[in-house]
């Protein structure tokens, strides 16, 4: 327990941090009812009636920030999925095209379509480069705003398309969108969440993303017609711009406001968000955001440029998060996800359409248990516990797809999401602002997603070719890429587990 004459506590997930304490003692020594105090507490003069005032979590406001913020992961996993279900209606597979101005489909080869894919792809990544430039200089809320404007565009331009080439242009805009908007995202919300409660609202990121595959999903099926595709792409458009328009009501990151000195503002703020109030006493000073030296608590901070990053005082921050990104992504889950329809449709021929929806239900869902496990278990646990699951389910993988049992292979699939989803997924999002100093958390950030856009785009690239070369041909040795990805996993992960401690 400690005492507050100690001049010590607990803040965030960098660990002790010195508290600029009030000049007179307080009243109450105790902190037994708050051990890990909260970056947004209060210290508070004798006379006061509390030492501390807590914001333990959201006022009814904050969970609406929230839920704003959480708008740009949703429409960063319906464009993953996007185009999946409505493949057919809209490249012409099953009917010539109509003659018309906006015809009823585009005709493109499978050649043509994977590049209309995968330019999303190419987006991404252009827009995790920039994404520091404009978070820091347009602060959280205006990012997410550059990203509204950017998905409902790149939306709208593809349902009224009427050639490849304008899907392209559209389908590269949302890609640039969902860089910018996975990047900012996770800070936003770490940066605006109690820290009681932040672990828990950090996986909401991901909760947003499972849930937007799991929407385009069902559109598609709804809507998979060519008469009827645009409407899944008008509906993210719709979106996007009601999150612009609805950002005028929405506050912008505390901590943002206090790098640029703007602490009345970062005060008003905190009272909306959290609720709590300002006393009437100039001898109340509001405790540190997380990361920033206590001295220097009232100054505005500069930010870490990207070539910092690669001096000694962020060297570990940025290994962490740049190889948890390269483990969630050289797992081989979205070559999994893409292979799961393949292989089980061998056992419900019948069941196609539904099956990749299936995948997404339980990926969703299993998406839950981390918001109690990671308080309970810690994050390298839980990180380490999903890391085994899915490395054991992608060797089970390859040894049930080469030994032709398709009931082994099916179930791998199942467990391989279910492993991957509670950790994996969603934490190395989390750890990005709490391994970060606050100065550096938009350069690593950025570092970070690049990566992730990168690595992303080879697995995706390299998986068919790769599954080729392996098998020569043979359909009883495709499970061979899978022993390979499970392979690089391990590596990858073992040096994460390393610096992670």
């Amino acid at each position: 327990m400690l005492d507050v004459d100690d001049k010590q506590c607990l803040v965030g997930a960098n660990g002790p941090l010195l508290l600029r304490l009030c000049s007179t003692p307080h009243p109450e020594k105790s902190l037994q009812t708050a051990p890990r105090i909260n970056r947004h507490q209060y210290c508070i003069a004798p006379g006061l009636p509390h030492t501390f005032m807590p914001a333990d979590s959201f006022t009814s406001y904050g969970w609406l920030v929230c839920l704003w913020i959480l708008v740009t992961p949703f429409q960063y996993g319906y464009h993953i999925s996007a185009l999946n279900q409505i493949q057919a209606a809209l490249t012409c597979s099953n009917e010539p095209p109509a003659v018309d101005e906006l015809p009823a489909c585009i005709p493109m080869s499978d050649v043509t379509f994977s590049m209309v894919t995968s330019v999303f792809t190419i987006g991404g990544l252009a827009g995790s480069g920039i994404a520091n430039l404009i978070t820091d200089g347009r602060g959280r809320k205006g990012a997410l705003r550059v990203c509204s404007v950017l998905m409902a565009v790149g939306a709208a331009l593809m349902g009224a398309s009427s050639s490849v080439l304008f899907l392209m242009i559209g389908r590269f805009l949302i890609g640039v969108g969902s860089g910018i908007g996975i990047c900012v995202g996770p800070i936003y919300i770490a940066e605006i969440s109690p820290a009681r409660i932040s672990g828990r609202v950090g996986i909401l990121t991901q909760v947003g993303v499972v849930l937007g595959i799991m929407t385009t999903q069902l559109v598609g099926l709804q809507f998979a017609t060519q008469s009827q595709w645009r409407y899944v792409l008008y509906l993210s458009a719709v979106l996007g711009v009601a999150q612009f328009v609805l950002s005028t009501t929405v506050a912008e990151s505390p901590i943002w406001l206090s790098s640029k000195g703007r602490l009345e503002e970062r005060k008003v703020v905190a009272h909306r968000i959290w609720g709590i109030k300002e006393a009437a006493s100039d001898a109340v000073e509001p405790l540190l955001e997380e990361g920033v030296d206590p001295l220097d608590a009232e100054r505005p901070q500069e930010s870490v440029k990207m070539h910092q990053l690669f001096t000694k005082e962020y060297r570990k921050p940025l290994m962490i998060v740049c190889f948890a990104m390269l483990a969630q992504q050289i797992s081989g889950v979205n070559a999994v996800l893409y292979y799961s329809n393949d292989i089980l449709s061998k056992s419900f021929p019948a069941l196609g359409p539904y099956l990749s929806l299936g995948i997404t239900v339980v990926n969703f869902v299993m998406t839950f248990p981390p918001i109690i496990l990671m308080e309970r278990m810690g994050r390298k646990q839980l990180l380490t516990l999903s890391a085994a699951g899915s490395i054991l389910s992608l060797f089970l993988l390859g040894y049930g797809l080469n030994s032709g049992s398709v009931p082994l292979s099916s179930v791998t699939i199942v467990t391989f999401i279910m492993s991957f989803a509670i950790g994996m997924g969603p934490l190395p999002f989390v750890m990005i602002p709490e391994v970060s100093p606050a100065k550096a958390v938009s350069a690593l950030s950025s570092v970070a997603l690049s990566l992730n856009w990168i690595v992303n785009f080879l697995v995706g690239f390299l998986f068919l070719p790769l599954r080729n070369l392996l098998s020569g041909g043979d359909r009883y040795l495709e499970g061979r890429v899978f022993y390979v990805f499970g392979l690089l996993f391990l590596s990858s992960f073992v040096v994460l587990s390393r610096a992670y401690r």
